[in-house]
């Protein structure tokens, strides 16, 4: 009887197949198109091997809106409209779900629990990194017996090498939660007097380095290893207990690196740990970014790989695209997508360097902010620009830009809240706004029209996508809480 249901399961699909074949939009490059993609998820088969390695790539603050910004902006960069762009992470080769990013305290999240979530597997409060929910923020006497059990500590037992690489400051939310547990996110090179339950942020990546949890770390934040007073790489220290980080850290073995030609020159053969850090702050944006100074997020990603990939038992590997979110703070979309394509980059540079048999990928954000998109715009609106009309005839924009109710252009993207707010306390905020030209609004330093007046943009509690291949990336499906992202990567490296 089953075997009979298959059969004529299998007889309907096709005959359901050839009619659609009959159909009088069948030869449109649309229809096929369609057919094709269903044709290529009919082919996918589920991978139930062990995953040797993992590689966890964040692009943080990068919700659904903002990638689709990036999309465009990517595709048009290359000379296409840009809606029909696809990143190299949204091909049918990835398993994808959308991920709820709420922290156990806060319904828009921090940072800091949101990526301590995905290292853990528990959700955590606000401000607080990779401590159980008993912790309080800002209070180091709850640290003690609140500390979790972090996936790089897990792989480390496993014999497998751990490595973090950021844009952002290597002590900043997100690669902290790495390898820090801290009852604040911001204690990255000291903690409250009398606090003895936790070092600050800076010292934990030296002390699991020491430890040989962390082998390859790269990003920026110079200023956390050094002593007030001293200076490297032109960058003055900002600790006040007198350590140089540095020097603890290259006595105990570690190779270390401030700009391109130093990070070009490590040897990636695994005999010794890396610490590499280029910016007394965070990295360059990639628009500000020079290649002398500072390698791109895709050539640290490729030397970290070459560099774990020396450890027959494996790695894991977090990599951060940490200036997304700081452009959106800013408002500044253009920086924004910029970096989202540099982070893009860096996704497939880490698929071209690993097999899917073996290395199970994910791609997803932290966070989404406060971005949203007005309309009525044509295809091929410069997504930084202003929205366009649709054109009656063909498919690209009318090349007329839209106006609001009062009588003036408006941009494609905005935010909610933000320093480019329209309610200006030099105009008794009045909301009215400024006459707007094209070449204004896609300059790189132009700042998104916002309402709510903020000195820095907000995250938004939206939902995020993840997407991932290789071993049990199937997993992802659905609609999940961002602390299943731990479980399904545990789970690949551990299959029952």
């Amino acid at each position: 009887m089953l075997r009979t249901l298959k059969v004529s399961t299998l007889a309907l699909a096709a005959a359901t197949a050839a009619q659609a074949q009959d159909l009088p939009q069948a030869g449109s490059d649309w229809f096929t198109a369609g057919q094709a993609h269903i044709d290529a998820l009919l082919a996918r088969q589920p991978n139930t091997g062990r995953a040797k390695n993992v590689i966890l790539l964040i692009a943080d603050g990068n919700g659904v809106g903002t990638n689709y910004a990036t999309r465009l902006f990517d595709g048009q960069q290359k000379g296409m409209l840009g809606e029909e762009n696809v990143l190299p992470y949204e091909t049918t080769d990835f398993h994808s779900a959308l991920v709820k990013t709420y922290n156990i305290n806060a319904q828009t999240p921090d940072s800091a629990p949101t990526a301590g979530s995905m290292n853990t597997g528990v959700k955590q409060r606000f401000n607080l990194i990779n401590l159980g929910e008993n912790a309080i923020h800002d209070d180091c006497g709850t640290v003690a017996g609140n500390e979790l059990k972090l996936f790089s500590e897990m792989a480390t037992e496993m014999g497998k090498s751990v490595g973090v690489v950021s844009t952002a400051r290597l002590t900043h939310a997100t690669p902290a939660a790495v390898y820090a547990k801290t009852a604040n996110r911001n204690w990255e090179d000291s903690v409250p007097e009398g606090c003895t339950a936790q070092k600050d942020i800076a010292g934990q990546l030296i002390d699991a380095m020491a430890a040989g949890t962390i082998d390859f770390a790269v990003g920026g934040g110079l200023r956390h290893f050094l002593p007030e007073g001293t200076e490297r790489a032109g960058t003055g220290g900002r600790r006040k207990d007198g350590v140089n980080l540095i020097d603890e850290a290259t006595g105990n073995g570690a190779q270390f690196a401030t700009d391109t030609a130093s990070f070009n020159a490590l040897n990636l053969d695994g005999s010794a740990p890396v610490l590499a850090l280029f910016d007394g702050s965070h990295m360059k944006y990639e628009a500000d970014r020079a290649d002398d100074g500072e390698p791109s997020l895709a050539d640290m990603t490729r030397a970290a790989i070459e560099y774990l990939s020396q450890n027959e038992n494996g790695y894991y590997l977090e990599i951060e695209g940490g200036r997304v979110d700081h452009a959106n703070h800013d408002g500044n979309l253009a920086r924004a997508v910029r970096d989202g394509v540099a982070f893009a980059e860096a996704v497939a540079m880490a698929d071209a360097l690993t097999d899917d048999a073996d290395t199970l990928l994910i791609v997803t954000a932290d966070h989404e902010h406060a971005i949203a998109f007005n309309g009525y715009c044509g295809r091929g609106t410069d997504i930084t620009g202003l929205c366009m009309g649709v054109s009656q005839t063909g498919i690209k924009h009318s090349n007329e830009a839209l106006t609001a109710a009062d009588g003036l252009p408006y941009t494609v993207a905005g935010y909610l809240n933000g320093a480019g707010s329209i309610l200006r306390d030099d105009a008794d905020w009045s909301g009215a706004r400024p006459e707007l030209t094209q070449a204004e609004a896609t300059d790189i330093d132009y700042l998104q029209e916002a309402l709510i007046p903020m000195t820095s943009e907000t995250h938004s509690g939206e939902d995020v996508a993840v997407y991932a291949k290789g071993p049990w990336s199937q997993l992802f499906d659905g609609t999940i809480e961002q602390n299943v992202i731990f479980h399904v990567m545990n789970y690949a490296v551990n299959p029952k």
